[in-house]
């Protein structure tokens, strides 16, 4: 090609497509002309005419908390619901989206009570209906800027006609849907322990907790033996002469919670764990254990043991599963406030493992599920030991020791030591368990360990295992027709398809796991347990009263509960001294 050559334009010889869009798409600036261009022209009106009659497609929507405006999680949810629900419009469906939000619960509560504490107002002191009609306005106020933000993503739905769990008529089918369980006795009262949270004074289910990482106080402590009782069931009575050496030794538990030994009423072991008797036989640590003492171990975790205290241990023999069944022990805070004179059984538990630890789980009822389920399995034979098996309120709701923690509930010097504070921090409970087993000389060592730990959803904080009267809905109980609130969930869950499967293990797992449901909660703000019971824990079974409080509920709330005269008015010709409201 020479200079001269003429210059072609082939922007000729190509065929484009043509567009009247223009090269740059402007969205921030065109999006809201089209989401007024919709409204003005009423779309979603016009969808539902136009699908009138056709087969209806119905997403669910698992609602947001109406508590604050929306965030990238929200926005993915809603788009992808969105593309959902337009596929299957433009399919030939009837596809009416219902947006819905949660109103009730801890986030908008824990927002007034912010609320409150930035104006030194004591949520306590505000009668509850009106506390109530503050965590409803919040809410109200917060479903409309939510639903103006989902508008301007662009999604499509009925946002004029939302559902809400405030409504009345929602309060009123939940507060229905709980009488039921109450009319077909699934409903009862306990006491178990439940994760509590010390800061928002309130018990919490599995799925309002998440588990990070925490960094606790571990302590290895001494139980001595007090004697060689009656076996608990299945041990065998016969003793050779080698046990007699069990008398003078100690069994070492080991814990992350030192702050749940005051709650301590047995020790719990495993059948199927080897355990052996040691003697110390020198020590570097005068604090600790020292020569001569007599300890019983796993025998797979004896020198690991051995090397937390700093000091040398030698086997004197094997100790059967038969044998330590056959021991009662002594409390270390034996004494202590005048209090802990109760003996200490030795129990047989299948959570036991001597995976880590001593191979002996100190066993605190009012402070772990296992531990719980193990004094219970035990209990008839405990029973028949005379060994009282009522499981003390050794922590009351704010964190702190109460009367069943001799020496360190109120009557202690400087007051009741405390578990958590009001801020999730940790408190003195810990060191001052610490300080009194080194006192005593029951500390074998002591330590420091990160491991996942329960946190409340919300505010992020640790919770604590805490044995509270609460009410539960049976999981296993017969429904009359051989069937079981378990056995029904998890038909449920294999006869629904899940996409991607895995979702289905997961719910599944969680449903064959999980314990009594725990549905009571110390908050205000939400669907009271709308019941009457006795003294006793009883339950009021009466229609009549059931539906004089589904009435009031459709017409005035759940606020008609907290109402003045509400028990007199619900119960009728009841006696109301005999009956109490469940809140």
């Amino acid at each position: 090609m020479t200079d001269t050559a003429e210059t072609i334009d082939y922007s000729k010889t190509l065929y484009l497509p043509q567009t009247d869009f223009p090269m740059r798409a402007g969205l921030p600036e065109k999006e809201p002309g089209l989401v007024k261009r919709w409204q003005d022209m009423d779309l979603y009106k016009k969808l539902r005419e136009e699908a009138a009659g056709r087969e209806k497609f119905v997403l669910h929507d698992g609602p947001p908390y109406a508590n604050g405006n929306i965030h990238i999680g929200h926005a993915l949810n809603k788009i992808l619901k969105d593309v959902i629900n337009r596929s299957f419009q433009m399919r030939g469906y009837d596809a009416n989206y219902v947006p819905g939000w949660d109103c009730h619960g801890l986030p908008i509560e824990w927002k007034i009570e912010e609320q409150y504490r930035a104006k030194g107002k004591n949520k306590d002191e505000v009668p509850v209906n009106e506390f109530r009609r503050e965590c409803r306005d919040f809410a109200q106020h917060w479903i409309k800027v939510q639903g103006g933000e989902f508008l301007r993503l662009g999604v499509i739905g009925d946002f004029d006609n939302p559902y809400t769990t405030m409504a009345y008529h929602a309060e009123s089918r939940i507060a229905g849907e709980l009488l039921k369980f109450a009319m077909s006795g699934q409903l009862y009262r306990g006491s178990k322990p439940v994760m509590w949270s010390v800061v928002e004074r309130t018990a919490l289910a599995e799925a309002e907790v998440e588990y990070q990482d925490y960094e606790s106080d571990t302590i290895w402590v001494k139980f001595p033996v007090a004697s060689l009782a009656q076996p608990v069931a299945g041990a065998a009575p016969a003793l050779d002469e080698a046990a007699l050496d069990l008398v003078e030794a100690h069994v070492v538990i080991w814990t992350t919670t030192p702050w749940t030994i005051p709650g301590n009423r047995a020790v719990s072991y495993s059948p199927r764990i080897a355990y052996g008797l040691y003697e110390v036989t020198a020590a570097e640590n005068a604090f600790g254990p020292q020569p001569g003492e007599k300890l019983i171990f796993a025998d797979a975790l004896a020198e690991e043991c051995a090397a937390k205290a700093k000091v040398t241990l030698t086997r004197l023999h094997s100790v059967p599963a038969q044998q330590l069944g056959s021991l009662t022990l002594s409390h270390p805070f034996k004494g202590l406030g005048g209090g802990y004179g109760f003996p200490v059984p030795m129990v047989a538990g299948e959570h036991v493992t001597d995976d880590a630890g001593t191979g002996f789980v100190h066993t605190a009822p009012g402070h772990g599920r296992e531990d719980f389920d193990a004094w219970m399995e035990a209990a008839a034979d405990l029973r028949a030991r005379g060994v009282d098996t009522t499981i003390p309120f050794t922590v009351d709701d704010a964190g702190f020791f109460t009367k069943d923690a001799p020496g360190f509930g109120p009557g202690r010097e400087g007051g009741a030591a405390r578990v958590i504070d009001d801020n999730g921090k940790k408190g003195n409970a810990n060191q001052a368990v610490i300080d009194e087993l080194i006192k005593r000389n029951a500390l074998f060592a002591r330590g420091r360990l990160k491991h996942s730990y329960p946190h409340s959803w919300r505010s992020k904080k640790p919770v604590i295992f805490r044995n509270t009267p609460q009410w539960f809905v049976y999981m296993d109980k017969d429904l009359g027709d051989g069937t079981t609130l378990r056995s029904r969930a998890l038909k449920a869950i294999d006869d629904t398809r899940f996409v991607p499967a895995a979702g289905q293990n997961r719910i599944r797992a969680m449903i064959e796991e999980r314990p009594d449901w725990v549905l009571s909660r110390q908050r205000a703000w939400g669907v009271p347990i709308a019941v009457f019971a006795d003294e006793d824990g009883n339950v009021l079974k009466d229609e009549a009263v059931n539906q004089r409080i589904m009435d009031a509920f459709e017409k005035e709330g759940a606020d008609a509960w907290f109402a003045d005269g509400a028990k007199e008015r619900f119960l009728g010709n009841h006696d109301a001294s005999k009956w109490h409201q469940v809140m």
